[in-house]
């Protein structure tokens, strides 16, 4: 159940997407700049999910779980009354620090608690199930609050912190302790951890503010920020496969902790692994894009309120939960490959269905379908995608593994804020 209402917080991505607008014109936020309420949230998120999966699976997924479920309420409780963008946007970064400790947590437990087979691969499609049912229920919940409510858009801030306290009482009834950790060198290798941090952090906010720098790509912080996030993430490769190698691993030094991303984690699966990582990274910068662009097309271009805004993006509620259903009762039958293959055409459509809209068409015509088809596109993904991750990673790597899994599609979705 904690693992349900862990998916569930995703309500605060899609309640926050659909006020945009609203939140722009209340605290006098251009356009342009409106995608760091977003961004902000999945930067951080992105960035944290490694180090937070390597504490998980070393100190117990149930205690990371609890810790991001309070960090998670706690600053989604501030964001409630942020009254400018430099507030809201850093609130929003510091909230993602609570996803970026529940989702591997959760992770880990579910593939701790359930043994490879149907039972893992429904426990799974049940957890991908969250996603959907939470970005529906925030496109919901956020069209109607920031119509109705006295408080607008920040009552849905409220609610997510609502929203933690019921994952915290979850975890504490319902996940059972983890028992110690099997390894036996339980450092973390926090100068990894870092050197990941910086360096993604560098990287995606150079892109996500290049084009609205004083003199655009040209701009001198711009250039010199993405070099030194280049560097940086460079050199957290470098150091993970120093790590790894036999001649370190053998000899215990202080200074030589085990690699926080163990660099053959990557070639798993004949190099299969990496290719999961690549796919979700796009699938889900295209899947994020599409939703960015379509609430600001249906409220600035079309001119509709937040609710009918909301009533537009309905099916992806009923198409998420019946994606999953499936996916759960069929992923032993279906090669993960076909489904795979599937969820990337369905995101495709998707987009080609809004990029070639007739705005005086019918909703029937362009919107339901779409809306339709890119949710069962990322869900296919994502949870077949979770699965096969699961399969290839070791007992003691499963938080590591998922977070890995995550971090990329988080870093997708920070990349499709951006454009």
């Amino acid at each position: 159940m904690s693992n349900c209402l862990s998916s569930l917080q995703s309500v605060t991505t899609s309640s926050s997407l659909i006020s945009l607008p609203v939140v722009g014109a209340d605290l006098g936020i251009r356009e342009d700049q409106l995608q760091w309420i977003l961004s902000a949230y999945a930067l951080s998120s992105g960035c944290l999910l490694i180090p937070f999966g390597r504490l998980a699976d070393l100190y117990g997924r149930r205690m990371i779980f609890i810790v991001g479920c309070v960090l998670q309420g706690a600053f989604a409780l501030g964001c409630g009354f942020a009254n400018d963008l430099v507030t809201i946007g850093v609130l929003r970064g510091f909230q993602g620090l609570g996803a970026a400790a529940t989702i591997p947590a959760s992770l880990g437990i579910l593939a701790h608690a359930f043994p490879p087979g149907n039972a893992r691969s429904l426990a799974f499609a049940t957890f991908s199930a969250g996603q959907p049912l939470g970005g529906g229920v925030g496109f919901a919940l956020g069209g109607l609050l920031t119509e109705f409510a006295p408080a607008t858009w920040r009552s849905m801030f409220f609610v997510v912190a609502g929203l933690s306290v019921l994952c915290i009482a979850g975890a504490l009834l319902l996940v059972e302790r983890d028992r110690p950790s099997t390894e036996q060198d339980k450092r973390v290798d926090w100068l990894g951890a870092i050197l990941v941090t910086a360096g993604l952090t560098l990287v995606v906010f150079v892109l996500s503010d290049g084009e609205v720098a004083p003199r655009q790509w040209s701009t001198p912080y711009i250039i010199a920020l993405l070099v030194v996030g280049v560097v940086l993430t460079t050199a957290f490769f470098v150091w993970q496969w120093y790590l790894e190698r036999p001649s370190v691993r053998e000899t215990y030094s202080r200074w030589t902790p085990p690699p926080l991303m163990k660099i053959s984690l990557w070639s798993r699966g004949n190099g299969r692994f990496a290719a999961m990582q690549c796919i979700v990274f796009f699938l889900m910068c295209a899947f994020q894009s599409w939703l960015l662009w379509t609430v600001l097309y249906y409220e600035t271009y079309q001119n509709y309120t937040p609710v009918l805004s909301m009533i537009r993006m309905l099916p992806m509620i009923p198409a998420g939960i019946l994606c999953n259903i499936f996916i759960g009762l069929l992923v032993g039958k279906i090669p993960g490959v076909v489904l795979i293959a599937i969820g990337c055409l369905c995101t495709g459509i998707a987009g080609l269905l809004f990029a070639l809209i007739n705005p005086a068409a019918s909703y029937w015509a362009f919107g339901f379908p779409a809306a339709v088809l890119t949710v069962v596109g990322a869900d296919f993904v994502f949870a077949g995608g979770s699965l096969f991750v699961a399969k290839l990673a070791l007992p003691h790597e499963q938080s590591l593994a998922g977070g890995l899994f995550q971090t990329m599609a988080q870093l997708g979705i920070a990349f499709g804020c951006c454009y």
